[in-house]
């Protein structure tokens, strides 16, 4: 039996984050092969984090930059170790290397976090997204070194593979592709949505420690929505999410039926009785939950090609995909008033969620190659030379860096 020890950035919050329900969707695909899993984090929890331990899931309080890690680690000794985004490989990953040099290394991405980061850089400097900006940037040189240090790293979007494979050049026995883990939408659950009919107003939902979507309803505000009300005096936007700032909340307006709602429990109630999920998403990357929680649950969105990107693979949209503004309000009317369309949109969705992201067809092969990596670690690791070589020298400047903190502290 594989023991998985997974180092989380934050505790796991599947009601805040699509970054958390993803963490979630792991952590039960292990334990469903009755393996023994163990989450550890330096954070500290929210109101927000759900209990672990109800699954089954051993929690472990750690410290940064601290040889109390490495007696922990040493006496759990996992096979398998899951770093929680490339930060927390940079600051764990040599203690692991260095204790438990026979355990799978395994990074899960979330997305790319220098990629989100120079786009986010170029749009607030308007200029045109180049991948010569993403070849200078320091976050991608350290989150690249991440990815090459560990055996294995799982990333969610085909854009983001192909970058990865056709850009960097990273050998593909490095990457592996693992969207979201989603039920497969079937006839039965398909009866069980609400009808066109009985929905009503526009939603949008998002974490609001993340830029993007903090950004995504400035744009709604600002150039969307009015447009939106003219056509529809009736209609409302409902924003809800976690860490609402000031910043979002004075932009709630009843008399424009621009309503900031806040953080719910359950946001698949709110999304299955909207009409539309609406998400201009100006940067960013990877999978956005929000898009998918929607096809999930038979409601139609309307995005950018950001938005959309990397998510459908070559499937039609399950709504619209554009960049102009003046156009995605009008077809947010269309889809609003059209249950032609709106239907026509649904069925979309379905095929894009049973393609792309079906559980039951990507689990399997997942949990075997896992399985042969273990099996074939050492030749694995002969083979990435340059993770060998960032293990040797780059990554000793972190080593001793934190080694320095630590005296410091004591």
């Amino acid at each position: 039996m594989q023991h998985v020890l997974i180092i989380g950035t934050v505790w796991v919050e599947p009601n805040s984050s699509a970054a958390g329900a993803r963490m979630l969707q792991l952590i039960q695909l292990f334990l469903q092969q009755t393996w023994q899993v163990t989450f550890a984090c330096a954070a500290q929890k929210s109101t927000n984090s759900i209990s672990l331990k109800a699954l089954g899931v051993k929690e472990e309080i750690i410290v940064l930059n601290s040889s109390t890690f490495d007696e922990f680690i040493t006496g759990i000794s996992p096979t398998i170790v899951v770093f929680d985004r490339f930060l927390t490989e940079e600051q764990f990953g040599w203690r692991v290397a260095e204790n438990c040099p026979n355990a799978l290394r395994i990074l899960d991405s979330e997305d790319l976090h220098f990629l989100r980061k120079v786009r986010h850089q170029q749009y607030k400097k308007e200029e045109e997204f180049t991948i010569e900006a993403l070849l200078a940037s320091d976050d991608t040189k350290r989150e690249i070194a991440s990815i090459l240090r560990c055996d294995l790293t799982l990333i969610i979007s085909t854009f983001e593979m192909e970058l990865l494979t056709n850009v960097f050049k990273i050998d593909n026995n490095l990457l592996y592709y693992l969207p979201f883990l989603l039920n497969e939408i079937t006839s039965k659950t398909i009866n069980n949505w609400v009808d066109f009919e009985k929905r009503e107003h526009f939603v949008f939902i998002g974490n609001y420690h993340h830029k993007p979507n903090i950004n995504a309803v400035i744009t709604l505000k600002n150039h969307i929505w009015e447009s939106i009300k003219k056509q529809l005096p009736n209609a409302e936007l409902h924003i809800y999410g976690a860490y609402v700032n000031q910043q979002i909340k004075q932009l709630h307006n009843d008399k424009e039926g621009f309503l900031i709602k806040g953080f719910i429990k359950d946001a698949n109630e709110v999304i299955s009785h909207s009409k539309i999920m609406l998400a201009p998403l100006n940067f960013g990357a990877g999978i956005k939950g929000k898009l998918t929680d929607a096809m999930c649950l038979g409601t139609p969105s309307i995005t950018t090609i950001i938005g959309a990107e990397g998510m459908h693979k070559n499937l039609p949209w399950n709504g619209f995909v554009t960049n102009d503004f003046k156009e995605f309000s009008n077809k947010a009317v269309t889809l609003y008033t059209s249950k032609k369309h709106w239907l026509a949109a649904q069925k979309n969705g379905v095929e894009i969620i049973n393609t792309v992201y079906n559980i039951n067809k990507l689990s399997v092969p997942f949990i075997d190659t896992i399985s042969a990596t273990i099996t074939s670690l050492k030749k694995h690791r002969l083979q990435n030379f340059f993770g060998s070589m960032l293990q040797l020298q780059t990554l000793q400047s972190t080593k001793f860096m934190s080694k320095w903190i630590e005296e410091k502290n004591k």
